[in-house]
């Protein structure tokens, strides 16, 4: 090798290092300036909400402080009229009596009306206590933040979607698409017999990750579906089916093939889970719950374990998704069973009759129509 061309290596190799550092730079000021935002709203908020005494009679107050404060700050964004009841709003809403009770934000609010100073917030230790290690409530963008202010009815509602949020790293888009289809009310309610067929670590996060029901709203059905035609949809449309399922899912294989002696078995679905470490058995039922399902399943996860688990995962889980269950049907179904199983329910949406699509106008001619109103 020439000297000329080890040198354009190394050179290349150099750049690719200064590169990653610049770019790690960059994610770890974006996170400060981000931080830093967030902590000033919250000061803020304490401060508008704590002397509000000071505008009694005023109704106007909040819209003056914007126009001040844009004066004295024209280059900063931020501070409009609408934005400033935002942080109020998240200052009251996170310094409730609730809250202080779940966090520990014991802040008396001042008897007289002069000007308050606050106080270095602790907010940031106080919710990493009620939430968990590695908690941050100051890391999430203050547009999130907004959705949550604007659509959540709970402290504990919105912690639950703060901590998701920083897990999953969620946009603005995906934060709201996860509130309008209820994930925190559906979110680890399935039945299962995990506690008793798993280590209590590896029972407490797989029934964490499970949802009850399942919302498959991006599928279009016909009355008569059958399993495949969910199965194959739900493959079409992998990255939404992914995203319902959440996070740590690796989709491996639909009717993936098991022999087991003579004869030939096929799982509807079959996935890996990062998190947990194991092989995930999914069954699709478009009828009520029976409780042979179960049987069925402890029977796919015996071969899968035998076949397919190495000694490096843990044992699989099988997830049976039907239209709809009794409780105690389940609960019977998988008292006897010796490998983790979970039921939930699905909802998907009903395609309209042939007979009434027939009436409905096509988006040209809805267009057409408009188009005519307009002239």
């Amino acid at each position: 090798m020439s000297k000329e061309v080890s040198t354009g290596q190394s050179y290349k190799q150099l750049l690719v290092s200064i590169k990653q550092q610049v770019q790690s730079a960059q994610a770890k000021a974006a996170l400060a300036v981000n931080s830093s935002l967030i902590q000033l709203y919250w000061n803020m908020g304490k401060m508008i909400a704590e002397n509000q005494s000071l505008f009694e009679g005023r109704s106007n107050y909040v819209e003056q402080l914007a126009k001040d404060l844009r004066a004295e700050f024209p280059e900063m964004t931020g501070f409009s009229r609408s934005n400033l009841f935002y942080i109020r709003k998240f200052y009251r809403f996170y310094s409730s009596d609730s809250v202080q009770q779940a966090v520990g934000l014991n802040e008396a609010l001042p008897e007289n009306s002069t000007v308050q100073q606050p106080a270095a917030p602790n907010i940031e230790h106080s919710v990493q206590q009620a939430v968990g290690p590695g908690f941050d409530l100051f890391v999430v963008p203050w547009g999130q933040h907004v959705v949550l202010l604007d659509k959540t009815k709970s402290v504990e509602e919105a912690f639950f979607y703060l901590k998701q949020t920083i897990e999953n790293n969620w946009s603005r888009a995906i934060l709201t698409l996860q509130i309008e289809q209820d994930l925190y009310s559906r979110q680890g309610k399935a039945i299962t017999n995990f506690h008793q067929t798993l280590p209590e670590k590896q029972a407490l996060m797989a029934g964490q990750i499970l949802k009850d029901p399942y919302n498959f709203s991006f599928l279009t059905l016909e009355a008569q579906a059958q399993e495949l035609d969910v199965e194959r949809q739900l493959t079409e449309h992998i990255t939404k089916f992914l995203l319902e399922l959440g996070k740590g899912f690796a989709f491996i294989g639909r009717q993936y093939p098991l022999q087991v002696g003579d004869k030939d078995y096929r799982l509807d679905l079959l996935f890996y889970h990062i998190r947990l470490r194991c092989f995930v058995v999914i069954d699709l039922k478009v009828v009520e719950f029976e409780p042979e399902f179960a049987g069925k399943m402890n029977f796919y996860l015996s071969a899968v374990d035998d076949l397919i688990k190495t000694n490096d995962d843990q044992p699989s889980i099988g997830i049976i998704l039907c239209k709809n269950k009794n409780k105690l049907e389940v609960e019977y179904a998988l008292r006897g069973m010796s490998k983790p199983i979970g039921v939930s329910e699905f909802t998907v949406t009903q395609a309209l009759p042939a007979e009434l699509k027939s009436t409905l106008p096509t988006v040209e001619e809805f267009e057409n129509e408009l188009n005519k109103d307009q002239e």
